[in-house]
């Protein structure tokens, strides 16, 4: 067989980005979702006719691998040919994508564990556990300024995110403890990214479990199955999710293969 790519426009693959989607075992965090979105897209043609796709980003990290099940006997040939086009020095794959990850591990490329991917497994968290006191609503302009005292450069447009109602706030009296942040997934039907940041003054007791437990209840509220992921070695911010309830069966790998 004989295959040829074509860069194109996202919209041009959205059907096969919404197989490929249906395809994955687990969900994706919002870090994927923007490499992703934020790759270059091509086509993968034979004879005409659309046989998958595949996303580069900043023209050497492969992010999307996609075919048509007519075409996986040919999938080993077509991703070598992938590599070989681009000069592709990195994959960010994660381990719910059975067929990109498959095709990987057919090299002997350097695996270095990028993040955890983390569900809800929909478990009351126990009150007591739950810090006591605090008042948690949606942030507002006027936050601007404390938020960027208390989190510094943890999160980039503030006064954006405000305005588009994904940022929540924890207080006590006139003190932040801490954020919440809520990204909908743009690939995802009723999905949506959440995380946080405890101020460090006030860290270990309990506020960042208690952001997750009101963060969640806000996705369910809103229709939305609350997801998140973490780097794989933020030991802290891992056992604070897996307190709250969310558990992780998928891990981001980013390959090394230059």
């Amino acid at each position: 067989m004989s295959f040829y790519f074509k860069e194109c426009e996202q919209s041009d693959v959205r059907n096969l980005i919404r197989e490929y989607v249906i395809a994955l075992s687990s969900p994706i965090d919002s870090f994927l979702e923007n490499q992703i979105l934020n790759s270059a897209f091509y086509t993968i043609s034979y004879n005409s006719e659309v046989a998958g796709y595949y996303a580069v980003h900043s023209n050497h990290c492969l992010t999307q691998f996609y075919l048509e099940l007519s075409y996986f006997n040919e999938a080993q040939e077509i991703f070598k040919n992938v590599l070989s086009n681009h000069s592709i020095q990195s994959v960010l794959v994660p381990t719910c994508d059975e067929l990109f990850l498959s095709l990987v591990l057919d090299h002997d490329y350097k695996i270095e564990k990028q993040a955890y991917f983390f569900q809800d497994n929909k478990v009351e968290i126990p009150k007591e556990k739950l810090y006591k006191g605090g008042d948690f609503r949606v942030a507002v302009p006027n936050d601007v300024i404390k938020i960027s005292q208390v989190c510094q450069d943890f999160i980039d447009k503030v006064d954006e995110r405000i305005k588009n109602r994904e940022i929540f706030t924890f207080t006590k009296g006139n003190i932040l403890l801490g954020i919440g942040i809520v990204e909908r997934s743009k690939l995802l039907d009723r999905y949506a990214s959440i995380g946080i940041f405890t101020n460090e003054q006030f860290r270990k007791q309990g506020i960042g479990r208690t952001i997750i437990h009101h963060l969640k209840e806000w996705c369910y509220d809103n229709n939305l199955n609350p997801i998140c992921g973490c780097w794989y070695y933020n030991i802290p911010s891992k056992q604070t999710l897996e307190s709250a309830g969310m558990v992780s069966k998928t891990r981001l790998l980013n390959i090394k293969v230059l």
